[in-house]
C-alpha cells in the first residue's frame, strides 16, 4: 500500500537526500547511513552475540533520499525474521541464563518467596558486578544505528566514567545541513524517515 502508492512516492523520494560523504561525515549509523549505500553493519563487521553463523543480507540503498530510508527499513524487517527463524532452528534445550547467582538476578518467583533470594537481589541491583580496573567501549546494532557503550572502571560495581553514545542523538545532528531547502511539508518526511527517539537524545 505503501512502496508503490503515487502520493506515499511523490512525498518521499528526492527528499532528504543524504549522500554516502555526508552521512559519513556526520557519524550517521544504521538504516540511515545503510540507505545511503553505505554498507556497514557492526552484525557483520564486529560480530556479537553469534551473528557470524547466521546468513542475512546487508541492505542498503542507493539514493540516500526518504524513500530508501524507508525501503531499507521494510527489507531490514524481513532479514530480522529470517535471523529469528535460523535461531529458532538452532536454539537448544535447557536452561536460558547461565546459572551463575553471584552475577545475576533470581529468578523473579524466588524473589517474592524467599528472604535469602530477595536480598541478593538488592545486592547486584544495587551495587552492581565487580568490574576489573580498565576501559572498554562495546557497540551494537540497534533499530536506530549504533548504540555504543564506554566504561572507565577503577574496579567496583559502578564505572568510573560512562559516556552513551545514542544513535538518535547522532542522527539528528545532520537536521540543520538537511532541513534548510525543504518545504514544510517536506519535515514530517525528513524526521520520520531519520526514525530517532527524543528520550533517546535527552540522555
Amino acid at each position: 500500500m505503501l512502496t508503490r502508492n503515487r502520493i506515499f512516492v511523490d512525498r518521499t523520494r528526492d527528499i532528504g537526500v543524504i549522500s554516502k560523504e555526508r552521512a559519513i561525515a556526520y557519524a550517521i549509523s544504521g538504516p540511515n547511513l545503510r540507505g545511503s549505500g553505505i554498507e556497514h553493519d557492526l552484525r557483520r563487521k564486529h560480530p556479537y552475540l553469534d551473528y557470524q553463523n547466521y546468513d542475512f543480507d546487508v541492505v542498503i540503498g542507493s539514493a540516500g533520499d526518504c524513500y530508501d530510508r524507508y525501503l531499507v527499513r521494510i527489507e531490514e524487517m524481513r532479514q530480522s525474521v529470517r535471523i529469528l527463524r535460523q535461531v529458532i532452528a538452532k536454539l537448544p534445550g535447557g536452561p536460558i541464563n547461565v546459572v551463575d547467582w553471584k552475577n545475576m538476578t533470581p529468578p523473579k518467583s524466588r524473589v517474592m518467596t524467599k528472604m535469602e533470594e530477595l536480598i541478593h537481589h538488592f545486592i547486584v541491583v544495587t551495587e552492581g558486578l565487580d568490574a576489573p580496573p580498565g576501559e572498554i567501549y562495546f557497540a551494537a546494532e540497534n533499530p536506530k544505528g549504533e548504540l555504543g557503550f564506554y566504561i572507565n572502571s577503577r574496579g567496583g560495581g559502578v564505572p568510573y566514567r560512562l559516556k552513551i553514545r545514542a544513535p538518535s542523538f547522532v542522527n539528528l545532528s545532520i537536521l540543520p545541513e538537511l532541513l534548510p531547502g525543504c518545504m514544510v511539508s517536506d519535515v514530517p518526511a525528513v524526521l520520520g524517515s531519520l526514525d530517532f527517539v527524543m528520550g533517546e537524545c535527552d540522555r
